[in-house]
């Protein structure tokens, strides 16, 4: 019995069947979505920076802790009443939240008070909606489509993400808060009428109705926990996004400021990281992740490291984009294949708990790495910092590589639900 949904299967080439419609509207309407939430994060910044630091900082928290503190249940709810529906109500509760933050905008201003509650239902509705999301591909394709698949949709996050920030810069200049809000709520309303149409294929969607919420997510724990595939999957997610996320978000401004550069090159140290993403989402999307997934996994902080070690020593400004673009692909490398890896080993119940763990690492790790590299930052200096991600992306990926579980794990050709097989026995 392989209660993970990775099977064993004999070797061929795999099949380029198309990808599903259904999954093309889904992708092409998050994906528009994510430009206008994009562009209201931006405006959302800008507003708070009006009222100093401290108020910018507050609404930063205000989004980042409920959601961290809702994520699993948030992953328990929607695997007991289906992704689609914890979809369609966070997709409604936005368009209405947005709706009316447009309106008090246009009335009011932007009151910290205001940013605040605002901030704070983003984060709240992430927790519950962000799960739900990010298990939608397994329901939507087939196994083998799916790492091509979550290729292509991190690459559409990768747009997403380089289109939102300078229309937000727009919206803010001409229209306003308000502005970017009610930009935003088309994308909700686009994706609420995508997720109207589209159905799930998955046939196992929901978990236990008799289990409690409180048991469904000890249980999701339990899973992951007890799982080799999952449990390798999380701790090296946690170690790379420990590594790479803080690396160029956090210390390539500190890095531009420090050598004197100003913030023209620190805005392309962060494109070329962004560029180095997409590129390599793109080409993963085209051919497909490595036949041994879980190496490529292990690679992906390796690469990234190389290219933080050439970051922590670039004399120029064209160096670090350089540098920054070697990083931004082994991000993407790491990405393209932790991503199906950790979906396709979750059992059709837990999808959406699973998503909620591997979103939760990640958030954790970052809040720690955070505060550890700022201050290791002021103490030490920027490019001792980095050299500290590059020693430790160098051994997530060390310990991702002498994991059997990750090694030995392979894409399978053959046309299944989950895309990927075991070595030897099945678990």
């Amino acid at each position: 019995m392989a209660p993970t949904g990775i099977t064993e299967t004999t070797d061929s080439p795999p099949s380029r069947t198309a990808l599903p419609r259904s999954y093309l509207y889904w992708l092409a309407g998050t994906r528009a979505s994510l430009v206008g939430d994009a562009a209201l994060h931006f405006a959302l910044g800008w507003a708070a920076s009006a009222h100093g630091g401290r108020t910018a900082a507050l609404v930063l928290t205000a989004i980042t802790l409920p959601r961290t503190v809702f994520l699993l249940l948030g992953g328990a709810v929607g695997d007991r009443f289906g992704a689609r529906r914890m979809m369609i109500t966070g997709d409604v509760a936005m368009l209405v939240t947005v709706l009316a933050l447009a309106v008090a905008a246009r009335l009011c201003g932007t009151p910290p008070w205001m940013l605040v509650g605002f901030a704070v239902v983003v984060g709240t509705v992430d927790a519950f909606y962000l799960p739900a999301t990010g298990s939608m591909p397994r329901r939507l394709v087939s196994g083998e489509q799916l790492p091509r698949a979550m290729a292509l949709q991190q690459a559409g996050g990768q747009v997403a993400a380089l289109l939102g920030a300078p229309l937000g810069a727009v919206l803010v200049a001409g229209a306003g808060l308000s502005g970017a809000a009610l930009v935003d709520a088309v994308g909700f309303a686009a994706v609420l009428a995508v997720m109207w149409w589209v159905r799930p294929t998955a046939g196992a969607e929901r978990s236990p109705r008799a289990e409690s919420l409180l048991a469904g997510i000890a249980d999701g724990v339990r899973t992951a926990a007890t799982d080799p595939v999952l449990r390798a999957a999380l701790l090296l997610t946690a170690a790379a996004a420990a590594g790479l996320l803080p690396a160029i978000a956090l210390l390539g401004p500190l890095l531009a400021r420090s050598s004197g550069w100003g913030p023209g090159p620190a805005g392309l140290v962060a494109a070329g990281q962004g560029a180095g993403m997409l590129l390599t989402a793109l080409v993963a999307a085209r051919l497909g992740p490595m036949r041994r997934i879980g190496v490529g996994a292990s690679l992906g902080p390796v690469l990234a490291a190389a290219g933080l070690a050439g970051l922590a020593a670039a004399p120029t400004p064209a160096a670090a984009v350089a540098a920054a673009g070697v990083v931004g692909a082994g991000s993407g490398m790491f990405a393209c294949h932790i991503g199906p890896l950790v979906l396709a080993g979750a059992p059709d119940t837990h999808l959406s708990r699973i998503q909620s763990l591997l979103t939760l690492v990640q958030s954790l790790a970052l809040v720690v790495a955070n505060n550890v590299l700022g201050w290791f930052a002021h103490e030490a200096g920027v490019r001792s910092a980095l050299a500290s991600c590059a020693v430790l992306g160098c051994a997530a990926g060390a310990t991702g590589l002498a994991s059997p579980a990750l090694r030995g794990l392979r894409r399978a050709p053959e046309k299944d639900r989950t895309g990927f097989r075991r070595k030897g026995p099945h678990h």
